[in-house]
C-alpha cells in the first residue's frame, strides 16, 4: 500500500473499532496530511525511508512555517499514533519517532468558577418556556462533570433518578456511570414533568424534538451568565472544569476524581491539583502570620 492507502485504513480502524469521533478523525487527517505532503517534497515512497533526523526536520519545517508548539506537540502525537500501529502489524521495521521530542509547551491551567459564582450560575431563573430546562442543564453540568457531547446524547433510560445515577457514553464509546446531586435530580423531575420522560427520548430538546444543538447550549449559558453579571468567559466545560475542582479541593481523591470524569489517563486529571494548589496557597498567605499578605 502507498502510504496515503495505509493513513486511511488506519483512520477507518480508529473509527470503526476504536469508535474515534468525526471531529478526532479529521484532527489526525489534517496532522498526517502535512506529513505526507512532506515526505512528498523529500521523495519518499514509504515510511520506512523515514528516520529520527528527517523526522527532526519535518518538524522544525512546521516551526518554521508558524505552527505553535501545543500544534506541534499535536502534530508529534498523530505520527506516533500511526507508526505505533504500522510497527506492530509489521508494516514498519522501525519507529522513526524514537528519541524524537518536541518543544516543551506551557500548559494553561483552566478557568474556574468559586462556589458562590457556580451557585449564582445554575440557580438563575431566565423565566420564560426556556427556565426549567436551562436550570436542570446547569444543575447536570455542575453536578455530574459531564462534557457537552455527553449531555447531549442523554436520553431518559440513561437516568435513574431514584438512586441519583447517570449513566454516560464518552469518549472512545466508553460508558460509565456518574452521581447525579439532589438538586440536579429534583430540576431533571421538574423537566420531565414539563416535557414528558420516553425513556428512548433525548433529555434536552431542540426543535422538532430532536436533541438539543451544543450550540444553542453555549448561547444561553452565555446569556444566563451576563444576567448574573459574571465576568468570566462561561462555556459548557468551564462547568466541568468547575466540578473537578471543587471535588478535588474538597476530597483530595486523584483517582475518584479521574473516574468521574472518564479520563484514560491520570495526567489529565492531575492539572486540577494545581488549581487546588493555587487554592490552598491563597489560603495561605491570608491566613499564615509569616506570610506575605496581600492588600
Amino acid at each position: 500500500m502507498t502510504p496515503e492507502q495505509q493513513v486511511e485504513r488506519w483512520l477507518g480502524r480508529l473509527a470503526e473499532e476504536r469508535h474515534a469521533s468525526p471531529h478526532t478523525i479529521a484532527g489526525y487527517r489534517r496532522d498526517l496530511a502535512k506529513l505526507l505532503r512532506f515526505m512528498q517534497e523529500q521523495r519518499m515512497a514509504s515510511f520506512d525511508a523515514l528516520d529520527a533526523n528527517r523526522m527532526r526536520t519535518f518538524i522544525a519545517g512546521e516551526h518554521r512555517d508558524g505552527l505553535a508548539p501545543k500544534s506541534l506537540q499535536r502534530l508529534l502525537s498523530s505520527c506516533r499514533s500511526l507508526f505505533r500501529q504500522l510497527t506492530r502489524e509489521g508494516q514498519l521495521a522501525n519507529d522513526p519517532l524514537l528519541g524524537v521530542r518536541g518543544p516543551k509547551v506551557r500548559r494553561k491551567l483552566p478557568q474556574v468558577l468559586d462556589v458562590d459564582e457556580a451557585t449564582a450560575l445554575v440557580e438563575t431563573d431566565s423565566g420564560g418556556q426556556l427556565a426549567v430546562r436551562d436550570r436542570a442543564m446547569l444543575e447536570l453540568f455542575y453536578s455530574s462533570g459531564l462534557r457537552l457531547s455527553e449531555l447531549v446524547g442523554l436520553r431518559w433510560l440513561d437516568l435513574n433518578l431514584d438512586d441519583g445515577e447517570v449513566r454516560v457514553l464518552g469518549k472512545g464509546g466508553k460508558t460509565r456511570i456518574v452521581p447525579v446531586g439532589r438538586h440536579a435530580v429534583t430540576a431533571l423531575r421538574a423537566l420531565g414533568a414539563e416535557q414528558g420522560m420516553p425513556a428512548d427520548g433525548p433529555v434536552f430538546r431542540g426543535r422538532g424534538g430532536a436533541p438539543i444543538n451544543p450550540r444553542t447550549i453555549q448561547l444561553r449559558m452565555n446569556k444566563l451568565a451576563l444576567q448574573q453579571g459574571i465576568p468570566k468567559h462561561i462555556h459548557p466545560h468551564l462547568l466541568r472544569h468547575t466540578f473537578a475542582s471543587h471535588m478535588l479541593e474538597s476530597s483530595g481523591d486523584l483517582r475518584a476524581v479521574q473516574e468521574l470524569l472518564g479520563h484514560a489517563d491520570i495526567a489529565t486529571t492531575q492539572i486540577y491539583t494545581h488549581l487546588d494548589f493555587q487554592h490552598l496557597a491563597r489560603v495561605y498567605d491570608a491566613a499564615h502570620p509569616r506570610a506575605k499578605r496581600k492588600p
